[in-house]
């Protein structure tokens, strides 16, 4: 039955490798992106949301010297008109332009709320007012003098640019940034000026090197200024190859309060660098006593940068201070550079800064030579008309007899004959033939003599007529010369250039260079301990690991408070610019600095909130870290080995692993190294003495064998000076010493013996 049916076999038209066909479309996607989202062009350094956001500004006339519009209007038209995408994503585009701590030369001149430096979003555009600025102006210029190339709108009932035609190199003048599909660019802003001036020495010098166009252009000029602290060769590489990345700081200066007392005052913040998040960071390092020498910061800000900063003393010094903000708070930052750019508006490539340049100067040599054709079409059209206006001053009587009595006057001005039969005798020896050869007029003419006022048969307006008719053909020269000689046309470029670099350069509101470029200085590493004022302290461990730090030395004996179900475990005195280690059952040692122990007025604060101590690990000792000392390491299977105390101090929260060990094994012996033996004793109440030179002195593993056990593990170790004898306390609490040792005396790894009478039943040394 089924194969009298005439079915269609579609198969080949479902079927497709799932390969290829997510290939395809991805790929399809990451051009679209690439393209027409993420990555600016070369020639006008824009994306196409911010081209179309300035073009529909221009249509609306939002001039820089005109009234301002509603956001949302403009949002809204580039949404409808040119870009099909969230009106919200179109506003914080535009937005943006107009922040001039985010833009170099902003582009959009806003009215209300549009951010601040703190990072506060702009209002609704319903609120907001905008128009545009010189600085865009200056890149719409000579939009319609066809300058650049139009195409049609995603519904084809508008054209827009493709690209805008740019008096100064705005890419690099504004920055930009953005992240496509397996790329990214992020380009920081520089001077106008400045680039004029590396433009104008390209020109002159085509094959110029890129080091040497770092002498007009020395770094970035960011909007926030700041400091460029990178060194000269990690520029110049940067901006040969495209990739690379700038050290920026924050601007500061100390202000005397008088009396010795001093304080920072901050008033240029990094790029991109939020001020209330910079405030919080900082405050963070003063609660978490990260920088011991860091009093207060607080934010005394109006319409300027003013964040004040206070030492904790008047003796620190600050440059020191400020050393250790740059390096813990975005006071400095990396900014990174990648120019990777449409570098024909098609191919994205990372590109160099000469590179950069001269696409804007080929691009500018194009605009110039498409303005100057249209210029010149547009004087021949001119021309012609007034060619055709000179004939009728002329034959003023034949025209007005034809205009008055003719019933088609065009066809018939068009017929006659101008010759020199209808000229009046006064003007027979001034004439000349607008037309060679021939005595019609044109279509243009015609009607251009038919369209004229009767104001303008005054015998002055024909003088005017003869003086436009000699200055238009005076330009069409000079505009027939420029098209031919490239010469003449870099010439004029280089004059457009001085002339954008005089509009926005020093003089205008901004145009000054704002980051200055300085080397950085090299500030001496001060140990934490320099900067801590010295004080005794009495740190105070609970069997709970609630760890803190009383005043002064106080009786070790003396009774404490502690929590319902808690005592008392470690207890011993230090000062406040120690360092603690401690060490875990999981092999792992912490370091605390005793400065930042909780004061001993409460019960203190769980030592897990201090260092990622896991919760299935628990404390083995705390010791007061002391430089050269070494210790015995050791884990309840019986292996250990010898460290050096240098070599356990953690840098990070997370410890640092010094005994391996594995499985149900837990670290179990961390003790200072004494003597020259070494005493164990395992579960079994077995002890075995042997001397300390058959441990290994290691950095970090699992250890070398103490003493063999048939069950159970090891209890304890310690280490002893053979001479004086092994000392313990017995069940009565007094001190034993047994110097006759030769019965537990053994190699390394042995079982051992029994212990002596008397030794404790906890079998521990100490």
């Amino acid at each position: 039955m089924a194969d009298d049916l005439d079915i269609p076999d579609t198969s080949s038209d479902l079927s497709e490798p799932l390969r290829r066909a997510l290939g395809e479309r991805y790929l399809t996607y990451a051009l679209s992106t690439i393209m027409h989202r993420a990555l600016p062009d070369a020639r006008d350094g824009l994306k196409p949301v911010h081209r179309r956001i300035l073009y529909a500004m221009r249509e609306l006339r939002l001039s820089s010297s005109g009234g301002y519009r509603k956001s949302a209007k403009i949002s809204g038209d580039v949404m409808g008109n040119y870009h099909p995408h969230g009106d919200a994503a179109i506003y914080d585009a535009m937005a943006r332009l107009a922040q001039d701590f985010n833009v170099r030369y902003p582009l959009v001149d806003g009215q209300g709320n549009f951010g601040n430096i703190d990072g506060d979003n702009p209002a609704a555009s319903r609120y907001t007012e905008a128009r545009m600025t010189a600085v865009a102006e200056a890149l719409l210029e000579g939009l319609n003098e066809n300058a650049v190339d139009f195409r049609e709108n995603y519904d084809g009932t508008l054209t827009e640019p493709v690209v805008l035609p740019a008096q100064f190199p705005n890419l690099l003048a504004n920055g930009s940034s953005g992240i496509a599909v397996g790329m990214a660019t992020n380009i920081p802003p520089h001077n106008i000026a400045e680039l004029c001036e590396a433009c104008i020495h390209l020109i002159k010098t085509p094959d110029a090197r890129d080091d040497t166009l770092l002498k007009y252009v020395p770094g970035p000029d960011f909007p926030t200024g700041g400091v460029l602290v990178e060194p000269a060769e990690n520029i110049a590489k940067a901006y040969r190859t495209g990739r690379g990345s700038f050290r920026l700081r924050c601007k500061w200066e100390v202000e005397d309060l008088g009396r010795g007392q001093w304080q920072i005052v901050v008033t240029e913040i990094p790029y991109q660098v939020q001020k209330s998040k910079l405030i919080e960071k900082i405050a963070e390092l003063i609660q978490t006593k990260k920088i011991p020498i860091l009093a207060d910061v607080r934010d005394e800000s109006a319409e300027d940068v003013r964040m004040i900063i206070e030492p904790r003393a008047r003796s620190v010094d600050a440059d020191v201070l400020m050393g250790m903000l740059f390096r813990n708070s975005d006071l400095e930052v990396r900014f990174s550079l990648n120019m990777n750019v449409l570098i024909d508006g098609v191919t994205p490539k990372v590109c160099s800064m000469k590179e950069v340049l001269r696409a804007f100067l080929d691009h500018r040599q194009e605009v110039l030579l498409r303005r100057s054709q249209h210029r010149l079409e547009k004087i021949d059209h001119r021309l012609e008309v007034l060619e055709g206006f000179i004939i009728a001053f002329l034959n003023l009587d034949r025209v007005i007899d034809i205009i008055r009595y003719d019933d088609d006057p065009k066809a018939a001005l068009m017929r006659e004959d101008w010759g020199k039969s209808h000229l009046r005798a006064t003007d027979e020896a001034d004439y000349v033939s607008p037309l060679p050869g021939e005595g019609e007029l044109s279509e243009v003419q015609a009607e251009a003599i038919l369209n004229m006022r009767l104001r303008s048969l005054r015998r002055l307006e024909e003088m005017e007529l003869l003086r436009e008719q000699s200055e238009l053909m005076e330009e069409r020269a000079h505009l027939e010369d420029l098209l031919e000689n490239p010469s003449l046309q870099w010439e004029t470029i280089t004059q457009q250039l001085r002339e954008t670099r005089k509009q926005f350069g020093k003089d205008y509101d901004g145009g000054a260079r704002r980051t200055l470029i300085e080397e950085a200085a090299e500030v001496e590493e001060v140990p934490i301990e320099a900067m801590i004022d010295r004080e005794p302290i009495t740190v105070v461990c609970s069997q709970m690991g609630w760890v803190r730090a009383m005043t002064g030395h106080i009786d070790l004996a003396r009774e404490l408070k502690f929590k319902d179900g808690d005592g008392p475990r470690f207890i011993f005195h230090a000062e406040t610019t120690d360092r603690l280690l401690v060490f875990g059952t999981n092999g792992r040692f912490y370091t605390v600095s005793a400065s930042n122990l909780p004061g001993g007025r409460g019960m203190g604060e769980p030592l897990r909130l201090m260092v990622d101590l896991p919760n299935e690990a628990e404390i083995v000792t705390i010791l007061r870290h002391q430089a050269g000392r070494k210790l015995l390491v050791a884990s309840d299977a019986g292996d250990g080995f010898i460290v050096p105390e240098e070599e356990v101090v953690a840098q990070t929260r997370s410890g640092k692993q010094v005994l391996n060990v594995r499985g149900e094994t837990r670290a179990l012996v961390c003790k200072p190294v004494t003597g020259d033996s070494v005493a164990v004793v395992g579960e079994n109440r077995k002890v075995l003495v042997f001397g300390l030179d058959e441990l290994p002195e290691m950095g970090r593993g699992k250890g070398v064998r103490l003493q063999r056990y048939k069950d159970g593990g090891m209890s304890d170790a310690a280490t002893f000076t053979r001479a004086e004898g092994l000392s313990w306390l017995d069940p009565a609490g007094r001190t034993r010493t047994e110097t006759e040792l030769s019965e537990w005396t053994g190699k390394r790894a042995s079982a051992g013996r029994m212990a002596p009478r008397g030794f404790p039943r906890n079998n521990k040394f100490t």
